[in-house]
């Protein structure tokens, strides 16, 4: 599937699994896994690339040439994390045109304010929905083209309360967004009632975090609720966190990766996933 194929596959009744990446390897591996679209995780790119927190230090820039080094090297779809839009609806343009050139199939926008932080964190606030309004306005009359989609988030469940982040996500629907995505459904009820109001009018998205606010469910429990997204953004680097805190470990203690060898990709091994015969192969046709 295409980047351009995307808005037809989710025009289909079945749930689109897309994994969280965060750089161009994550990326290629997922691909090579069998995926059909990717997820560029913004808390992923402050997890890896920073090495810090999903409270707003990542940039534009870096989230941009993040999904250039991911766009070049796979062919999937790939669902961005745009964040607030890095700043008021001009940002917001800014972004949509830079994300679409660098080749996003859909660019997600949230209402929160600026710095944003991670959506199942505690103590967020969001924007007058009369701003948030404007900035999808902004971003769809800056797309170039209708196959680059908008995905409009809403955190305001946890500063107002339902009702609320359901009354936004009908004020962003209006504004013809492509997907919409009510952030930190708490309960398998409200997930329900989100589904109920909005899932047979235009795609939702369900976010799975291991260990945050939303139940955790599969990708088939999930479209039988009625979401015809899923994403699993942060548990690429969880599990990368997580293998290499034993990697270290072992290698600290005995002083040799001998004993990981076996939970290792080898030189050989990681060659062969990377296409290293292909693109040497690629370079002598120019000798």
């Amino acid at each position: 599937m295409t980047r351009k194929d995307l808005k037809t596959r989710l025009a289909q009744s079945s749930a689109l699994l897309a994994p969280g990446v965060y750089d161009a390897l994550s990326a290629l591996m997922a691909q090579q896994a069998g995926f059909e679209a990717l997820y560029l995780s913004g808390a992923s790119i402050a997890y890896t690339l920073l090495g810090r927190s999903d409270v707003g230090l990542t940039s534009y820039a870096e989230v941009q040439q993040t999904l250039a080094h991911i766009t070049e090297r796979v062919d999937l779809p790939v669902i961005v994390d745009a964040d607030t839009g890095f700043g008021n609806a001009l940002n917001v343009m800014r972004t949509v045109r830079g994300f679409e050139r660098a080749g996003a199939a859909m660019i997600q926008l949230e209402d929160q304010t600026f710095p944003k932080r991670c959506g199942h964190l505690d103590g967020k606030t969001v924007v007058p929905v009369q701003e948030m309004t404007g900035k999808l306005k902004a971003a769809l009359d800056a797309r170039q083209s209708s196959d680059t989609l908008i995905l409009a988030r809403t955190d305001a469940l946890a500063v107002d309360g339902l009702e609320a982040a359901f009354d936004r996500a009908e004020r962003y629907l209006e504004c013809g967004v492509d997907a919409l995505f009510i952030e930190a459904l708490r309960t398998p009820e409200q997930m329900d009632a989100a589904c109920q109001r909005f899932g047979h009018r235009i795609p939702l998205l369900a976010n799975m975090v291991e260990g945050g606010k939303t139940p955790v469910q599969s990708a088939a429990e999930l479209q039988a609720r009625g979401f015809r997204i899923v994403i699993f953004p942060g548990g690429t680097a969880r599990a990368v966190a997580h293998t290499l805190q034993g990697y270290y470990a072992s290698l600290r203690q005995h002083q040799t990766s001998a004993p990981w060898q076996n939970r290792m990709l080898d030189f050989d091994g990681l060659n062969e996933v990377i296409g290293t015969g292909e693109l040497l192969a690629a370079g002598k046709r120019y000798e």
